[in-house]
């Protein structure tokens, strides 16, 4: 490896190799099952610093990754005998005067923004776990419980600074490079290193959720009450049916804990006492425990963080409609899920403010009503190929009802073609163009890569 003293005198931040006591900590991640051992982390504090790390990585040939929350399942936050870049340090947050909008370090998780945000009676469409990093999970779109409401994390940007492969610095806004500022809505971390984002807030005063479950023999009938809830909900109601294992929380019956279960979780930017009035159909059908209660936005996102030290596999499909059938066989595909774990076997409701956003941003389909979301978590590896084979189960009997596109934050390497299917061909070819123009060597290619188009002489 080409000597980094020359990095070192220039590098404000901390290096790391394998031979430094703080390496295996800084190396590891949320998929426990990733393995891929780098042989540089460029801690940065600063732009300078990614400009100077990007710049040793060109010198010594060396292949480039991108770290912020290190929540990709694939792994794309390391390179194996690569360089990563670890932004966390530059994760400050401040919050402008009037409260309309929000300038985040690259390196800020979800769960430092969302605290100093709501200091402000503000926040934005963010991650459901508040140790996923701000900057991966936007640049991929950004599903969160306030879309319906207020489109997804990507649709309340304002603008983006980034370093490009070649040193440069660029801000990408509506009216400064338009083209990638396109493409930064979905098209991830394909172009740049993102240094900061400018977020647009929206006041939230108020917050609450209900959790209720079922026995899992019960989840088809809960399940479709759900679907019938979520079609006719206003836009500041959000949430989710899912499968679990029931936790071992006071408010779970020693009957269900640990045993497979259906959830409901119905989400509300408003008060309990507003939210128990419509969530009154399905509290009619007897859930074993029900949790009702007004709380800080910041800390229902804490409060769903998925436990660190798991392997992770997971997969998702955008679903044109949600009739009997299918809510039938994404119920009996729960199934498989390997229980008792953390693993998750989700449906989710879209529509709302992500559906009117459809056509303006990579995405494809964003139209879809419904996205199915097997994720699944497990300790054993032995159990790998199982919890593989349970996702793409899902994705089989769903098959009849799904438009074939998908949105790429919630799923592994799958394989280019699913790719071009997350942002349907015209979409993939005008990225691929500008990706030929910012990163024409492909530098950026971890984050389910769009290859450079080539250009024509």
């Amino acid at each position: 490896m080409t000597d980094l003293g020359s990095l070192r005198a220039a590098f404000s931040g901390t290096l790391l190799t394998a031979d430094d006591p703080a390496y295996e900590d800084a190396r590891a991640v949320f998929n426990s099952a990733v393995e891929t051992r780098p042989a540089v982390i460029a801690q940065c504090g600063s732009t300078d610093d990614v400009k100077e790390a990007l710049a040793f990585a060109r010198r010594a040939g060396m292949p480039v990754a991108v770290r912020s929350g290190g929540h990709s399942v694939a792994g794309a936050s390391l390179v194996q005998d690569g360089l990563v870049l670890d932004m966390r340090g530059m994760n400050a947050v401040s919050i402008s005067p009037d409260g309309r909008s929000a300038v985040v370090g690259g390196g800020a998780t979800w769960g430092t923004f969302d605290r100093v945000a709501q200091r402000a009676g503000a926040a934005t469409t963010g991650g459901r776990v508040s140790t996923t990093g701000v900057g991966g999970l936007t640049l991929g779109g950004g599903s969160g419980w306030l879309e319906r409401k207020h489109g997804l994390a990507c649709d309340n940007l304002l603008a983006v600074d980034l370093v490009l492969a070649d040193g440069r610095t660029v801000t990408a806004s509506e009216t400064e490079h338009p083209d990638l500022f396109w493409a930064l809505h979905g098209g991830g971390g394909n172009f740049g290193v993102a240094t900061s984002f400018t977020f647009r807030l929206h006041p939230l005063p108020e917050f609450s959720f209900a959790l209720m479950l079922w026995p899992a023999e019960e989840g088809e009938a809960a399940t479709r009450a759900w679907r019938d809830f979520a079609d006719t909900a206003p836009e500041e109601i959000g949430g989710a049916a899912l499968f679990i294992t029931g936790p071992p929380e006071d408010f779970v019956p020693p009957e269900l804990v640990g045993k497979p279960c259906c959830g409901v979780l119905v989400t509300s930017m408003g008060t309990a006492a507003e939210l128990e009035t419509l969530i009154a159909p399905l509290a009619a059908l007897e859930p074993r425990a029900l949790v009702l209660t007004d709380i800080p936005y910041a800390d229902l996102q804490s409060m769903l963080d998925d436990p660190p030290g798991f392997r992770n596999y997971w997969s998702a499909e955008y679903l044109r409609s949600l009739p009997d059938e299918a809510v039938h066989a994404f119920c009996a595909a729960a199934e498989r899920m390997i229980t008792p774990s953390p693993s998750q076997h989700i449906m989710l409701p879209w529509g709302g403010a992500v559906a009117r956003n459809a056509a303006d941003w990579p995405m494809a389909n964003r139209d879809t009503p419904w996205v199915a979301h097997p994720l699944g978590l497990w300790e054993n590896p032995a159990d790998d190929q199982r919890a593989r084979d349970w996702a793409h189960h899902l994705r089989d009997v769903l098959a009849p009802w799904t438009t074939g596109a998908v949105y790429l934050n919630f799923i592994g390497d799958e394989g280019t073609d699913r790719v071009v299917a997350g942002y349907g061909r015209q979409n993939y070819d005008r990225l691929a163009g500008i990706k030929a123009e910012y990163d024409p060597g492909n530098t950026f290619n971890r984050w389910h890569n769009i290859t450079p188009a080539k250009v024509s002489s």
